[in-house]
């Protein structure tokens, strides 16, 4: 079992620590481009390529976008228990609390963990969350805007209708168009995973000791209700795994330059994701070996 769980963090290890390596030797990294790139681009080909041939039925499919809904409002509004806990303003909480990493981390350790038939489960959490994340997330940072005109302009948005046309009608890709996508779709995991060794790198961290104190209140919680919502909702054995597993993930770099962006305790949310990465690394593997 031990072998089976390092096969499994290794490549997250090794793809975060090339990243977290690779500034701390002082070299360039464009994470705006590559971030821009890997949102706008290898996201949507990776829910085409992953979704489009996918065993996996467009109930199983609706039913995990929906529980992956539920969990996150009903974080959302769990986060103002911990904000009270921790004695936070709970504008800085909210955020941390609903989101997840469910891409850099999650679908990495998914992948590895539970393989293609999985990862269509994985590839579903994680757009999910980055439909609120950045609508829902983009509108509490910049106190206001659009979310309509921010989801229209989302890519990954006509990749799910584009998949999920495919997956109904139960028709494939023109081979030249599939080998396409499935190629482009190839550099987004790796990216992910460098890109988060580089934020963790180069954001500030401070307040360790509250950063734990947080993490160690929001993983059994967003295990707990994870696991309770995707029983209610009769979600797949995998499915329902897989579930509770994006949804206990640390919490998401994007939450730090949201904070930045809205300028709520930036620092604060720094040590929140650093904190939560780190004990990631001790509380994943128990929480893989429940569930493998």
């Amino acid at each position: 079992m031990f072998a089976e769980l390092f096969a499994v963090m290794a490549p997250v290890l090794a793809g975060a620590g090339l990243g977290f390596t690779w500034i701390r030797l002082g070299q360039p990294y464009p994470v705006e481009f590559v971030t821009r790139l890997v949102f706008n681009i290898g996201t949507p080909a990776l829910v085409i390529a992953s979704l489009s041939g996918a065993e996996i039925d467009a109930g199983s499919f609706g039913r995990t976008m929906l529980a992956t809904a539920l969990v996150i409002i009903a974080m959302a509004g769990l986060a103002f228990l911990l904000a009270w806990l921790l004695k936070r303003d709970w504008r800085v909480l909210l955020a941390p609390t609903m989101y997840p990493n469910t891409g850099n981390m999650g679908l990495p350790v998914v992948l590895y963990a539970f393989g293609n038939a999985g990862f269509v489960y994985g590839i579903t959490v994680m757009v999910t969350v980055s439909l609120f994340q950045f609508t829902v997330g983009s509108v509490m940072a910049s106190r206001s805007g659009r979310p309509l005109r921010t989801l229209l302009r989302t890519p990954t948005v006509y990749a799910i209708l584009i998949a999920l046309g495919l997956l109904l009608t139960d028709t494939e890709l023109p081979l030249w168009l599939a080998n396409s996508v499935d190629l482009i779709s190839g550099f987004t995991v790796p990216l992910m995973l460098i890109t988060l060794g580089v934020s963790l790198a180069s954001i500030k961290v401070k307040n360790l000791r509250s950063g734990i104190g947080f993490s160690l209140l929001r993983i059994p919680v967003a295990a707990g209700v994870a696991w309770g919502i995707g029983y209610l909702l009769g979600l797949p054995p995998l499915g329902h795994g897989i579930l509770v597993l994006q949804m206990s993930m640390p919490v998401a770099v994007f939450n730090y330059l949201f904070a930045q962006k809205a300028r709520r305790e930036p620092e604060y949310v720094a040590s929140l994701v650093f904190c939560s990465t780190l004990l990631s690394l001790f509380y994943l593997p128990v929480l893989l070996a429940i569930l493998m």
